[in-house]
């Protein structure tokens, strides 16, 4: 099992530093200022798996959880402190400073709410999109390890141990080069070298033709493309020698062709974000609707001496679950965009590529039952004794 990987204990120093590197580098990020170490990809990959169960948690437990929430990026957001510092401002003039002029209630009589209304709409609009794009992304990462263990389980029947081998471990190469190039998280040194160390995937003339050569951090899918021509020459070779049948031929191609593909529509998603003219739409609105609101509701709560401290409250209230779900919203959306970054919501890219090794891997592992001998006719659990025979055949009659 990878180190860091299907382990998920921490002790108290390794979470100490997780927190620190955590709150140092900005909300749901981990070392986002500087180039991650292995170490560090492993942390984050055993925090994912971990936050991903939490799901399940009571109620309470959820309520009061903090990592994995949307609470660090809200404390840290200029707007919802802003938002919030208007409503009290203009509470505090009406308070202290005896009460405000007169058109203050035509002000809190402004219909703010259909503005409120059309920004609510554009951004489930925006969420909704950014889901669709990672889950689709995350279908394609799934796919890729489909396909690993199909061309696995063909080769392990149809080609020799050696061969076979070979191309399983060339499809499980080209699975992590295909991370490698997305973004700045995983990169040939912090991540595609260690795996390689660890699984002896490629020689070292091999590992020097692509990070070298073919400059892996810097190339997309290049690498990737061209490790997985090397097991379509390896399918191709064996045909013309005859050790590879016509069907089993044709479903090898097929099946590192629909990998090749999975690897292409992730770099497409990737190549098209959402857009940013959208992006700063939202944005936009948001910032101008927020304090508007803050300063309508902070009229509406009264003005003179038609005021109650528990309308104020009530207010702020108001204000403040408004401001989470705009800027909430914001933040869910942009979240998702990119699922291949060093956010704790993003996708397990270390974990896929674990479980694709296992499971590739684990093929040449299995070991077959006893072949069903040629003069019993029927497979033993078939074999009954005959008075259930009659008894089965009686209540078949009956009903």
């Amino acid at each position: 099992m990878n180190e860091g990987v299907g382990n998920f204990s921490r002790n108290t120093d390794e979470q100490d530093e997780f927190t620190n590197l955590y709150h140092i580098n900005g909300p749901g990020s981990f070392n986002a200022n500087k180039e991650l170490t292995w170490e560090e990809l492993n942390r984050i990959e055993r925090r994912r798996r971990d936050i991903l169960r939490r799901s399940e948690m009571p109620y309470g437990r959820i309520l009061v959880a903090v990592e994995g929430t949307c609470l660090r990026g809200l404390s840290r957001d200029w707007l919802l402190w802003l938002t919030m510092s208007i409503f009290l401002l203009v509470r505090a003039e009406d308070w202290f400073l005896g009460a405000l002029p007169a058109f203050a209630k035509q002000v809190s009589r402004l219909n703010i709410e259909v503005i409120g209304g059309f920004l609510s709409f554009f951004l489930v609009l925006f969420v909704n999109q950014s889901n669709a794009r990672f889950q689709e992304m995350y279908k394609e990462s799934m796919t890729m390890v489909k396909r690993i263990h199909d061309v696995a389980s063909i080769v392990h029947h149809a080609l020799p141990i050696a061969r076979a081998k070979r191309i399983v471990r060339y499809m499980n190469a080209a699975h992590a080069a295909a991370y490698v190039g997305l973004n700045d998280t995983y990169t040939s040194q912090n991540f595609f070298a260690h795996l390689n160390a660890k699984y002896r995937w490629l020689s070292a003339a091999e590992m020097e033709r692509i990070v070298h050569e073919l400059r892996m951090d810097h190339n997309g899918p290049s690498v990737c493309h061209e490790v997985t021509e090397w097991c379509l020459h390896d399918v191709d070779t064996a045909h013309k020698e005859g050790l590879l049948g016509e069907k089993d031929y044709v479903a090898l191609r097929d099946k590192i062709t629909q990998f090749r593909c999975a690897v292409d529509t992730i770099y497409d998603y990737c190549d098209q974000p959402i857009h940013f003219f959208y992006i700063h739409f939202l944005v936009l609105l948001s910032a101008l609707y927020l304090p508007l609101f803050a300063i309508t509701q902070a009229l509406k709560a009264g003005t003179g001496d038609d005021t109650h401290w528990l309308s104020d409250f009530l207010s702020g209230v108001i204000v403040f679950l408004q401001a989470i779900f705009v800027i909430g919203l914001r933040m869910l959306g942009r979240k998702m965009i990119d699922p291949y970054g060093s956010d704790l919501e993003d996708l397990s890219v270390l974990h896929y590529i674990q479980i694709a090794w296992d499971r590739s891997h684990g093929v040449f592992s299995t070991k077959f039952p006893a072949p069903v001998s040629s003069d019993l006719g029927e497979e033993p659990s078939d074999k009954r004794d005959p008075q259930q025979q009659r008894w089965s055949a009686s209540n078949l009659s009956i009903v």
